[in-house]
């Protein structure tokens, strides 16, 4: 399944969501830090989501149940910058485990995996919208409801397209 982000629209085929993207917009030249969703096609490559929060959403995606040591690393000098690391680290890192609600379930988008260039660009997900669809770091967001409807039909060689 092929998904497709433009306009501040995450759509599929059989729906479509409002959606959020990167405080800078849709980049071709993404970098560390700077606040802009990077343009292109990606695999989606695995979910999470909060155990204590909701119930595992069904998805032929690899699935993971996050625990307080998830955490992602944005330290283009460090040797596990843009993966998943458990905490505490001692390198620069989002914590994956969050009070507010936007990674109660994710997405990672296969930006920058393979291979890894450090500081291009790390933690790009999609996930969960606040509720006022703000500006995200990097990431697509929707709704937690489209989000988890949407997981159940994507699976190994699902992809993201991400356009301007």
């Amino acid at each position: 399944m092929n998904i497709s982000f433009r306009d501040g629209w995450l759509t599929w085929s059989g729906g479509s969501a409002r959606a959020a993207c990167g405080r800078s917009g849709v980049g071709a030249e993404k970098r560390e830090g700077d606040g802009a969703s990077p343009a292109g096609t990606f695999p989606l490559v695995r979910a999470f989501y909060r155990p204590d929060r909701i119930a595992a959403p069904r998805t032929s995606l690899p699935l993971t149940a996050l625990s307080p040591g998830h955490g992602w690393v944005d330290d283009p000098a460090d040797p596990a910058y843009n993966r998943l690391v458990t905490l505490p680290y001692p390198a620069g890192h989002e914590a994956l485990w969050r009070e507010d609600a936007i990674y109660d379930v994710l997405v990672v988008i296969g930006y920058n995996i393979d291979p890894i260039v450090p500081g291009a660009g790390s933690a790009i997900f999609l996930h969960v919208a606040r509720p006022d669809y703000s500006p995200t770091a990097g990431c697509i967001a929707i709704a937690r409801p489209a989000l988890v409807s949407l997981l159940g039909l994507l699976g190994p060689g699902s992809t993201i397209t991400i356009a301007p």
